[in-house]
């Protein structure tokens, strides 16, 4: 069995509108939630081996704030610019690329996209909000066969969630 957590950048900042779009770092409240999120998974004892994440800034720093949780079950690590404002299919095609020894993997990234691919993956969702996290299970061995066929929503939480329900 495969387990998935997809993981919206937390909220980016606009002080400076003019620079370039992969440069944006976290607003102050994505720097607050990014972390408030990750002590919610690590509490429920959801722990990555692999976190995966676009190269923009935004989700780098959001997929660090996670590391910084997380150090002590030592996961492993990856910047991509595939993930980039990537569609559905290439996020998928992301994911099928991670090592099968590999049973849950975070991967952290943007919309549309991640709202696309867990509405291809056979959940009904409008948007995928910022710091938000959804997570699915895979009756498979094998990321390359992850599909809407053997996928089996998880979780869902986001950080004005009051009441979390994690399985």
């Amino acid at each position: 069995m495969k387990k998935l957590l997809l993981c919206r950048h937390a909220k980016s900042s606009w002080d400076h509108p003019l620079l370039a779009d992969h440069l944006r770092p976290l607003a102050k409240r994505g720097e607050r939630d990014a972390p408030r999120m990750a002590k919610r998974m690590h509490a429920n004892r959801i722990i990555p081996e692999k976190i995966l994440t676009s190269n923009a800034v935004r989700a780098v720093q959001t997929a660090e704030s996670y590391l910084d949780v997380f150090v002590k079950e030592g996961p492993e690590f990856e910047k991509t610019p595939g993930l980039y404002h990537a569609s559905a299919r290439a996020i998928l095609e992301n994911i099928q690329q991670t090592p099968d020894r590999i049973k849950t993997l975070f991967v952290f990234g943007h919309n549309p996209g991640f709202t696309d691919l867990i509405n291809q993956l056979g959940e009904d969702l409008e948007n995928l909000p910022t710091a938000a996290v959804f997570g699915f299970y895979f009756k498979t061995d094998r990321w390359m066969n992850i599909q809407s066929g053997n996928a089996s929503f998880w979780l869902y939480d986001f950080p004005k969630n009051k009441d979390p329900k994690i399985p």
